[in-house]
């Protein structure tokens, strides 16, 4: 049997992502979603999950909107604006080797965010891993906040085949919502097809709708909204069903 765990991420980015990812836990293959704590949306996105029972995760975002610390103590980390950096400039400067957040600052923000987190959700995540960026010194802060919080720390460097998560090794599915030809269907279908038989399998997604935001704001758009067809969609769940998947949460692992 291939167990599998299906994820969204970005709780919190906008409320028509949220919407999406709502539809995809109540009506789809979603078990586990990621809370973005620093995002204004985040407490629309929880209230929308109110009793759905979900496993819900730290996301942590150090790359977009406003900082949870207070912006003195966390300077490496903003813009000229205020805020948080964005992806784009962790990606070039790992491209050269170069980190441009001091490990310092970055345990500030994540413990910010952690007790953020707390006060939405009312306890501890599920699980405790970053929004995608390109960086060391930000695996090595969340090492270091798990540690002092003893949370849940999903270790699974972007690109990485492997992971750990309570001390067991999970395997990382190839994600190809980037692709400007994403089809999300082949994607999930390929996932299971080289599935690991020996360790639980995470396949990340970001479902998600449209709104002025997120038009502004990222490069992962149209196909956040192919995701949630696909995550809804009957057939694809008597599909997984065929193939002999039980579906998880990180609660399972």
């Amino acid at each position: 049997m291939i167990q599998m765990i299906i994820r969204a991420d970005d709780l919190g980015y906008s409320e028509a992502v949220n919407y999406g990812i709502e539809k995809t836990v109540k009506q789809g293959l979603i078990g586990s979603v990621g809370l973005m704590p620093n995002m204004p949306a985040a407490s629309h996105g929880l209230r929308l999950l109110e009793g759905t029972g979900v496993c819900i995760g730290q996301h942590t975002n150090v790359c977009l909107g406003r900082p949870c610390a207070d912006p003195k103590r966390i300077p490496s980390l903003l813009d000229e604006e205020g805020n948080l950096k964005s992806s784009k400039a962790y990606r070039a400067a790992f491209k050269e080797g170069r980190e441009i957040v001091e490990l310092a600052d970055l345990v500030i923000e994540i413990e910010a965010q952690y007790h953020r987190f707390v006060e939405l959700v009312g306890r501890g995540p599920d699980y405790f891993e970053a929004h995608a960026v390109m960086s060391r010194n930000l695996s090595r802060a969340l090492e270091i906040v798990a540690e002092k919080y003893d949370l849940p720390y999903s270790n699974m460097f972007p690109m990485d085949k492997v992971g750990t998560f309570r001390g067991k090794t999970l395997a990382a599915c190839p994600m190809g919502s980037m692709s400007p030809n994403y089809d999300p269907v082949k994607c999930l279908k390929d996932a299971v097809e080289n599935a690991s038989l020996e360790m639980p399998n995470v396949f990340v997604c970001h479902p998600g709708y449209l709104d002025a935001y997120l038009l502004q704001s990222s490069s992962l758009t149209v196909n956040r909204t192919k995701e949630v067809e696909m995550l809804c969609d009957p057939a694809m769940r008597d599909w997984l069903t065929e193939q002999d998947v039980q579906l998880i949460t990180y609660r399972d692992v």
